[in-house]
């Protein structure tokens, strides 16, 4: 093994001049190029909806409580210089923002975007041999696969990392989760133990999971509101945690000492 590695990731994403030049190179094959509605359309918007819209039908989850996710998320990442997004909004403006897919508007879908991020990890010999008070102890990282038939897999992949680190939910101080949209906040709320199934909801809606909550997530603005550049979002979960833990995170700053970050994605 090494003794100091490097992990990074990032993604470019097309130039609105690419995008032209394509549209063009299909209208000359003699292919239809529509043009989307407003807000535009997303595929895995539509599976999220989906799933948003069995879980209020379920546990009575509410288009409010998604919103006031989102809000938070929004609120958070005016405190994060790195954040693609960097303007407040009320849960009122989050649901008047125009529909995506039913219960999902705009604002409460990630936006796509550039970014890069990456994390230095050394071993406890190399970090004995270069002290640093800055470092973060790494207790445990799981991978776990599933599908969108049972969607457990973030419940899995937790369940194994606090078994290896030797600690449960209620020892996490502070935690980014995967909200491509914000009814992701509240499903793996939910899978990671922060509480009951069916709850997150209201455990959002509580006031929980806010900055002074007693368990904040995604401090950043998550997906949401920091952005999603697909192949950094990890590593940005990563970062912010980290920036938690050297009490380095300025105004949005919280009490923590444990922290948990969950990146899940697939086809």
């Amino acid at each position: 093994y090494t003794d100091v590695e490097v992990a990074a990731g990032l993604i470019k994403q097309l130039k609105r001049s690419d995008k032209r030049r394509k549209d063009k190179k299909a209208k000359e094959l003699g292919t239809e190029v529509k043009k989307e509605k407003k807000g535009g359309h997303s595929a895995f918007m539509d599976l999220y909806a989906m799933a948003a819209r069995h879980h209020m039908k379920h546990y009575g989850t509410t288009q409010r409580q998604l919103a006031v996710v989102a809000a938070k998320n929004h609120n958070n990442s005016t405190l994060n210089p790195f954040a693609q997004y960097t303007f407040p909004m009320t849960v009122e403006q989050v649901m008047d923002d125009y529909e995506v897919a039913y219960p999902l508007t705009r604002s409460m879908c990630a936006p796509v975007g550039d970014g890069a991020a990456a994390a230095i990890l050394c071993s406890e010999k190399f970090l004995k041999e270069h002290p640093s008070t800055r470092a973060a102890l790494v207790r445990a990282s799981v991978l776990r696969s599933g599908s969108w038939k049972k969607d457990d897999v973030g419940q899995r992949a937790a369940t194994a990392a606090y078994e290896m680190a030797g600690l449960g939910p209620k020892d996490i101080d502070v935690a980014e989760v995967h909200d491509a949209t914000a009814f992701g906040e509240i499903l793996q709320s939910e899978q990671m133990g922060f509480c009951p199934e069916g709850k997150g909801g209201p455990f959002a809606e509580s006031g929980a999971t806010a900055l002074d909550g007693k368990l904040p997530l995604n401090t950043s603005g998550g997906l949401l509101s920091r952005g999603h550049p697909i192949g950094a979002s990890g590593l940005a979960q990563i970062y912010e945690i980290v920036t938690q833990l050297r009490e380095e995170a300025g105004e949005r700053q919280v009490k923590a000492k444990i922290g948990l970050a969950e990146n899940g994605g697939g086809t």
